[in-house]
């Protein structure tokens, strides 16, 4: 796929960026994005000229109906492995000497249908540090995708499968958060509680979530586009106009390779005035849905965002309009979870994960405003007072600058569109009674179907700390 302006916006032969009006024209003024999630509500979210964010490109979302097969969030369903430990026990060795994470073969059985030669690699950053030798291959976080190795193979149309890692016993905290980041009128997952066991060992209860790839992006969008993901250890910056010098910060998901549009997009971030970045940021991000996105993760308390420790976004280009929209991923921090995802804590005064040591006064709930002396670690960087402009919880221990919400929330008029999402998101998703019913909804699919997996007492405190956090947030 290329890109109808491919130098548009990159530097002249002194080096200088060029932020003439882009050929990408803005799209309509007005466009209705309809998501249904797993509950079947329907949220409409409507802009128009009266719009604070009228004249920007509008991402062309899809209608998301509810999880069908193996997507169908109202039952437990199975997973079970059957792996070569030695093979296991080699790409653990491999992951701690290299980072990379390389795959391995599997016989895996999902809710009764067996697949041969399936393809298995360990999915995450955080949840996978202090990794050790004989981990319980259990409850570690995994990608399964069944067509790795043999073509064609899927299950209900879909291959890839990812098994999350999360502090506490349930993982209702993540799985609410993706049912209410549909409600809020952004593109979310599905996801699904499992039982999950490897060779023959004890059933894990895991969630299982979509995968950002092909699939879900022609589930979400309406529109052919590039998904792009940031990279763990990347950053926004701009690095010239050599894709190779990407390499290591964005990795491109879907479509045919071409990192022109994201290029031209650091290119602009970075290097525009802020006179140019006010004027001609619309033209190339859907801001109102940014404003929604930055409004959510603040409103659910989680720290581990586009700006967070884990650079955890997704950048997703519109071939129709020539804009792009940032795509959230990871929530098992939403709610007050507790950082590491080897720890069973969560909303509540169980123990932390081991080793892990909260600054004093730190509440992920409520952002963080650094105690005096605290030291971020090498390379993370905080900004001035620990939180987002405005006011908004930067979201704390960890954390690090992200030159788009830095910029964007520097300009008054999106930082306006930032509190007044939030207020809206308050009024629709937790005064509504929104929140309760979909933790209710969840809660009740575990305490029925998942005893063997979980205490339902259990159950019963963790869903009932979202609902605490959720009242305070009223």
């Amino acid at each position: 796929m290329t890109s109808d302006n491919s130098h548009d916006n990159l530097p002249d032969a002194s080096g200088r960026s060029l932020f003439g009006t882009p050929k990408r024209l803005t799209a309509a003024l007005a466009v209705l994005a309809v998501l249904t999630i797993g509950g079947g509500t329907a949220v409409a979210v409507l802009r128009d000229e009266s719009s604070a964010a009228a004249g920007s490109v509008a991402t062309s979302a899809a209608s998301v109906g509810e999880g069908e097969g193996i997507w169908d969030a109202g039952t437990v369903h199975d997973i079970t492995v059957d792996v070569d430990a030695d093979a296991v026990a080699d790409m653990i060795d491999v992951y701690q000497e290299t980072s990379e994470k390389e795959w391995v073969e599997a016989t895996v059985t999902i809710d009764g249908k067996t697949f041969e030669r399936v393809g298995m690699r360990l999915k995450g950053n955080s949840s996978l540090r202090g990794l050790e030798d004989g981990a319980d291959p259990a409850e570690l976080p995994w990608l399964v995708r069944l067509d790795e190795f043999v073509e064609d193979q899927s299950l209900d149309g879909w291959t890839d499968f990812v098994i999350r890692s999360n502090s506490s016993e349930t993982a209702l905290n993540e799985a609410v958060a993706l049912e209410l980041l549909a409600e809020a009128g952004l593109a979310s997952e599905h996801a699904v509680p499992t039982s999950f066991s490897v060779n023959g060992g004890d059933a894990q209860l895991r969630l299982v979530v979509q995968a950002l790839d092909e699939q879900w992006e022609e589930e979400n969008f309406t529109t052919e586009g590039i998904l792009y993901k940031a990279e763990a250890g990347g950053d926004w910056s701009w690095r010239g106009t050599d894709p190779d010098a990407y390499d290591e910060i964005f990795d491109q998901e879907t479509g045919e390779e071409d990192l022109t549009p994201l290029i031209e997009l650091l290119d602009f971030v970075n290097n525009s005035t802020d006179a140019e970045f006010e004027e001609g940021l619309a033209e190339r991000l859907d801001v109102e849905a940014f404003a929604r996105y930055l409004a959510f993760q603040d409103l659910i308390g989680n720290f581990d965002d586009i700006d967070g420790p884990g650079n955890n976004s997704y950048l997703r280009y519109d071939a129709e309009s020539g804009g792009f929209t940032v795509v959230a991923w990871d929530h098992n921090l939403a709610f007050g979870g507790s950082p590491g995802g080897g720890g069973r804590s969560f909303g509540g005064d169980g123990e932390r994960p081991e080793g892990f040591e909260p600054p004093e006064g730190f509440d992920p709930s409520e952002g963080f405003e650094p105690p005096e002396g605290f030291e971020p670690p090498e390379g993370m960087e905080m900004p001035d007072g620990g939180a987002r402009p405005g006011g908004m919880g930067f979201g704390g221990m960890g954390g690090r600058s992200n030159v788009l919400v830095e910029r964007f929330t520097a300009v008054e008029k999106w930082d306006d569109l930032v509190t007044q999402a939030k207020t809206d998101l308050v009024a629709s998703l937790y005064s509504s009674g929104v929140a309760e019913e979909v933790v209710d909804r969840w809660a009740g699919v575990l305490a029925d179907h998942a005893s063997d997996l979980v205490d339902p007492a259990t159950v019963a405190d963790e869903a009932q700390a979202i609902r605490d956090f959720v009242a305070e947030q009223e």
